[in-house]
């Protein structure tokens, strides 16, 4: 089993500041550092060879969002498990565009400290922003969970009871939160969802977030098959010392181990019959 690694640098739809479309290949420096060791804790050996480097998508003429879903759809064509590195949280909506062709009944793990569910932010419905309430409108997703909030307003309370979203917030959250998840799974961390003590590289720090630890041992409670990843809106411009692409780096690592653990102990292949 192998894990595909795509960089997605798009921040057009950042609605503070630009930024985030620099981290893909400063979160790869981390992850292939000589500095860290190459197993995961959950007890993988995360070689050149089981780590497949897709590079970083270059937009140009064309509908990004459709560029986004073609490169996407491209990487996942053989089964392999696919992370993606953002770049913000916007991109998620085409990824799971092309996801939900191979997996229509796909659960959604969202960390976050925010919903990202607006109908639109700011006039714009492609807004990093409002990712979630474009998958919903589609139906690009079965469930969506989402982990760490903790910047809820009415209208997103509008939007989870139009969509059945699952929103636990950060105040709720805890190790052995019972999830009861079944079938494929999607995980999507924004690097906000980390309280800025652990994640200080983002364009909107949100105080009272989770731990790099808690993240981590959400990740490795998923016992299902996780076909899907990203790694979103970690900004190098508001970073300090590189600590968050070092942290991006080991949830990288962490999925992808998981990944690989899951796919083996449920014998899935991630191709359709």
């Amino acid at each position: 089993m192998n894990v595909c690694i795509l960089g997605i640098p798009h921040d057009a739809n950042s609605s503070h500041m630009r930024g985030a479309a620099e981290a893909p290949p400063l979160i790869r420096k981390e992850l292939f550092s000589d500095a860290y060791s190459p197993w995961t804790e959950s007890g993988i050996q995360l070689t050149r060879d089981r780590l497949i480097e897709r590079g970083d998508i270059a937009f140009g003429e064309g509908d990004d969002w459709d560029t986004i879903e073609a490169h996407v759809s491209a990487a996942i064509d053989d089964g392999s498990p696919l992370i993606s590195l953002g770049g913000d949280h916007a991109i998620a909506h085409p990824i799971l565009r092309a996801m939900h062709r191979r997996y229509p009944n796909i659960t959604i793990v969202h960390v976050d400290a925010h919903a990202d569910i607006y109908d639109a932010y700011q006039g714009n419905r492609r807004s990093h922003a409002s990712p979630f309430a474009r998958i919903m409108e589609e139906e690009l997703a079965s469930r969506l969970i989402q982990i760490g909030l903790r910047t809820i307003n009415d209208h997103h309370r509008d939007q989870f009871a139009r969509f059945g979203v699952e929103a636990i917030e950060a105040r709720h959250w805890h190790d052995g939160y019972p999830l009861e998840l079944s079938g494929p799974v999607y995980i999507s961390v924004d690097m906000d969802g980390l309280d800025p003590a652990f994640a200080p590289g983002v364009s909107h720090r949100e105080p009272g977030g989770l731990s790099t630890r808690t993240v981590i041992n959400l990740i490795q409670s998923i016992d299902q098959p996780i076909v899907g990843a990203d790694v979103v809106e970690y900004n190098p411009l508001c970073d300090l010392g590189n600590l968050t692409a070092t942290v991006a780096a080991k949830l990288v690592k962490e999925l992808a181990g998981m990944m690989i653990v899951n796919a083996e102990a449920t014998s899935l292949t991630f191709r359709l019959p």
